[in-house]
């Protein structure tokens, strides 16, 4: 029997805290105390991440255990690593985006979008578990921030939108949405400036796809987690 071809996966380490992300799948990204953790977190969040993206349609296959998975890339992280959110662009991501590459990219983020308002729905009028020390964003408020991440992660593209208020309806969130595409592939080919007014570095498409779908997964993985009942 053939042996599963590697998973190619980047480590972003911090001081205390170390991201394993999968080069070709975008969101597919777990931390851990060390590269060991962080290998097995990636690996038990693989059925996760398939049953979110769709892994039938986009022909995802999760790793058996962290021996799947070939560390092709090592970054140093920063504050925010520590904080737990990966914030560094890999070099693989700064490859060119062919018009097929384009169309995955995009459906891995609507599939994204998808499984974090279907999970959010199912939670509407249920109470969820607060931390240990009583903390934590309620359903709406948790909704209210990766909206409004995702307005940040549009700026970091080079895309300007308007904010969205709470008050926004659905219709004006599918707008929202739309333009965020839009916007990704302006970037993939070429049409957006790769650097800001203030001379920082924009983001890839690549890389906006690959934050965004983390960030939504990350909290709709967050919502069942904590759901009462």
């Amino acid at each position: 029997m053939p042996t599963a071809p590697k998973i190619s996966v980047y480590l972003e380490a911090g001081a205390k805290r170390i991201f394993a992300c999968a080069i070709d799948w975008p969101g597919w990204s777990r931390s851990g105390r060390d590269e060991a953790s962080a290998l097995q977190a990636l690996a038990d969040y693989g059925k996760r991440y398939g049953s979110a993206i769709g892994s039938a349609r986009l022909g995802f296959q999760p790793a058996h255990d962290a021996g799947s998975f070939e560390i092709v890339e090592r970054i140093k992280g920063d504050m925010t690593t520590d904080f737990g959110t990966p914030g560094r662009v890999p070099a693989a991501d700064e490859r060119p985006v062919d018009q097929t590459e384009l169309y995955r990219l995009q459906g891995i983020e609507k599939a994204g979008w998808r499984a974090f308002d279907r999970i959010a729905a199912a939670a509407a009028g249920r109470s969820l578990r607060l931390g240990a020390r009583g903390g934590g964003r309620d359903r709406k408020k948790i909704i209210e921030h990766v909206v409004g991440a995702e307005h940040a992660y549009a700026t970091a593209l080079g895309v300007k939108l308007p904010f969205l208020s709470p008050a926004s309806t659905p219709e004006e969130l599918e707008e929202f949405r739309r333009a965020l595409l839009k916007g990704v592939e302006s970037s993939a080919h070429g049409e957006l400036p790769k650097q800001g007014p203030r001379g920082g570095r924009r983001w890839p498409a690549r890389y906006f796809v690959r934050r965004s779908v983390w960030h939504l997964l990350d909290h709709a993985w967050e919502i069942e987690d904590r759901l009462q009942g």
